[in-house]
């Protein structure tokens, strides 16, 4: 089984990534950041690694994605609460970022979104735990 997930996202300015993230609450770990790339940490098991775009081209061969028209991946996170997606969102409209859409309630979840300074999406969720079934 999976024990961690690391998403990789390119960045223009890996200094002002650190920045946008870090106004939104999230931390660092200095063990895997350098000029080209710092860890963010987002819980025990989940990192979204923030790599320049230099760094970035050293893992593909394919280009990177120009995500002012293409979106080349949704990252999505879940949190505890509506409250928390909203301030989320807010933090990072504040800091930079643009939401495309408004929330969106689906009853079961509520839902809303950014894009980050480099255009990634991040969809930010709270999902009732009642209307999960067990497995």
């Amino acid at each position: 089984m999976v024990k961690a997930i690391f998403v990789n996202v390119a960045v223009k300015n890996l200094d002002a990534s650190i920045a946008f993230f870090k106004s939104l609450g999230f931390t660092f770990n200095a063990q895997f950041t350098d000029e080209t790339a710092s860890c963010m940490v987002m819980s025990d098991t989940i990192y979204a690694m923030l790599l320049t775009e230099a760094k970035f081209k050293e893992f593909t061969p394919r280009n990177i994605c120009d995500t002012s028209k293409d979106a080349e991946v949704l990252i999505a996170l879940s949190l505890e609460s509506r409250e928390a997606v909203d301030d989320l969102v807010r933090k990072a409209v504040a800091s930079g970022g643009k939401t495309y859409g408004a929330p969106k309630d689906y009853g079961f979840m509520y839902q809303h979104a950014f894009h980050d300074l480099d255009g990634h999406a991040w969809e930010i969720f709270h999902m009732d735990p009642s209307f999960v079934q067990p497995t």
